[in-house]
């Protein structure tokens, strides 16, 4: 893989899970991959305790913002190469259609929007499900692209998403 490669993350609202999985891929891509993050609904500004949680992990806030998948589908926006849903809810939308086709699959991870219990427990569900996205972006980037043809690369996308 001599290039950059482009990656999108679509959650629903991206507040959480796909802006953590942008700030993964932001670090451990190690300038082979080039990130981005979106949602079909999204909310109005990241969920505190995603701020909270990458901040307190090393990770630069100062460009995390909510954004609409739309701006990833007009003209001009950058080609995807690969497109992961992080939400079981995106990956029954419909999406758009992404110019230049791009492999896709579904890493669905629990919402920890959605957690309940005290504060503890609630930014736990929030680390939990940075760890989980952690670990299979780590995965991802470590797999072998160039001795995958790309339905071998498609199966393993599929097996990290069940992981």
């Amino acid at each position: 893989m001599d290039e950059m490669k482009n990656i999108l993350f679509l959650c629903t609202g991206n507040s959480a899970r796909s802006l953590m999985a942008e700030a993964i891929m932001k670090r451990e891509g190690r300038g082979r991959f080039r990130a981005y993050s979106a949602g079909s609904q999204p909310a109005d500004a990241p969920h505190p305790y995603t701020t909270d949680l990458l901040k307190r992990l090393n990770h630069g806030t100062e460009s995390v913002r909510t954004k609409s998948w739309d701006e990833f589908a007009g003209v001009g926006a950058p080609g995807m190469d690969f497109v992961f849903t992080v939400c079981d809810q995106a990956a029954q939308e419909v999406c758009p259609v992404w110019p230049g086709q791009p492999m896709t699959a579904h890493w669905g991870v629990p919402d920890p929007v959605r957690a309940e219990g005290n504060e503890a427990e609630k930014r736990l569900a929030f680390s939990e499900a940075y760890r989980m996205l952690n670990n299979r972006i780590s995965i991802f980037v470590n797999l072998p692209f160039e001795e995958l043809d790309k339905l071998s690369l498609q199966h393993r996308l599929d097996e990290i998403g069940k992981g």
